[in-house]
């Protein structure tokens, strides 16, 4: 039974973040691209690295990424997926948070993304400083943040989780009794509330991609696709969550298209993923969920301007020179790992109780 529990949002001025003009991509032709993906391969087959990308990356991202041995995931699959390989060289194409979350897992190897620039709003509206000060005025709570923040965010909490793991994290933790601070995506945090009807205090951050979604646009296509199932990342705003058929992580959401009947899916989260689930399900049709609407700010923001920073010509230049290293501290990441593992060895410890 779904109960709701109170809402405290903390009471702190946020940095205001606005995202970057969406980036000019490469114009390569077919010839060039494929040219242009066999020096890549070379060049990590000669670095011995790996390639992991994420879901929302450019789709010659991810297919290069399987194509040489790497991986496409989400956010902390990368990770835990970089620590078992042999590979000495980890080349993360995403956004900051992730290439960090890959150095504190695999300290001992070198961390490489195509663009450095290539941040979040949520890291970004979740300073260290203002935060660190927030959590001091409630000592008696559980400090629990998203996977999508900084490595010092990470080391000042209890828990690190991600999207699919928070709900039975956040219900573990009111069964042993624990007050609970969320960070940094309150809309994500809304969403675990009102699961589990465990009471949060949440940090006011948002997804600017996730926030644009409109629910009287996704009713309005609805109607006109009404075998569609309707599918929704929970950093969306809950009016959004409540039309879905399914809520849940990019990998939930690849799993249901993959899986479930429907001819049709309205997909309400970066339009990077259609490329994943065009691949395991190329019968079904896609739509992706609109962003115009009352209150809308553009008409189609379901992209990552930060995410799409991420190209092949950016990843054949960072091989080339071995700039744009992820640098975590030994003392940091020693101590961002700890609720990370946390998250691990929970994770581990549902996956043999099943």
């Amino acid at each position: 039974m779904k109960v709701k529990g109170t809402t405290q949002e903390a009471q702190v001025h946020i940095p205001q973040v606005k995202a970057p003009p969406y980036p000019e991509q490469d114009h390569l032709s077919e010839e060039e691209k494929r040219e242009l993906k066999e020096q890549i391969k070379q060049k990590l087959k000669e670095q011995n690295a790996v390639l992991v990308a994420h879901y929302y990356t450019d789709g010659d991202l991810q297919d290069l990424a399987e194509e040489t041995g790497g991986c496409v995931a989400d956010s902390l699959e990368m990770a835990r997926f970089g620590a078992e390989q042999e590979a000495s060289t980890l080349v993360v194409a995403g956004v900051r948070f992730m290439g960090e979350t890959s150095k504190i897992l695999n300290i001992e190897k070198r961390v490489l993304m195509p663009d450095l620039a290539a941040t979040c709003s949520l890291d970004e509206g979740c300073p260290i400083d203002q935060f660190r000060a927030y959590c001091d005025q409630y000592p008696d709570h559980t400090v629990v943040v998203y996977a999508n923040t900084s490595a010092e965010v990470k080391a000042r909490s209890d828990w690190v989780v991600t999207s699919g793991i928070a709900l039975p994290v956040i219900k573990h933790l009111s069964q042993l009794g624990e007050k609970i601070l969320w960070a940094p995506d309150k809309h994500l945090g809304q969403y675990v509330q009102h699961m589990t009807g465990v009471e949060m205090i949440f940090w006011p951050g948002s997804c600017l991609v996730h926030e644009e979604f409109k629910a009287d646009a996704l009713q309005k296509m609805h109607l006109n696709h009404p075998k569609a199932a309707v599918l929704v990342h929970p950093e969306s705003p809950q009016n959004v969550v409540d039309l879905a058929d399914v809520v849940g992580s990019t990998t939930a959401l690849i799993e249901a298209v993959r899986t479930m009947d429907n001819p049709e899916f309205i997909v309400a989260t970066d339009a990077g993923i259609l490329h994943k689930m065009r691949q395991l399900a190329p019968d079904k049709v896609l739509l992706p969920a609109p962003t115009m609407g009352e209150g809308a700010t553009c008409e189609s923001c379901a992209r990552c301007p930060w995410m799409a920073m991420n190209s092949l010509k950016k990843l054949a230049h960072v091989l080339d020179t071995g700039e744009n290293e992820i640098l975590v501290s030994q003392e940091l990441a020693k101590k961002a790992r700890i609720p990370i593992q946390r998250m691990l060895d929970f994770a581990a410890q549902m996956k043999q109780k099943k």
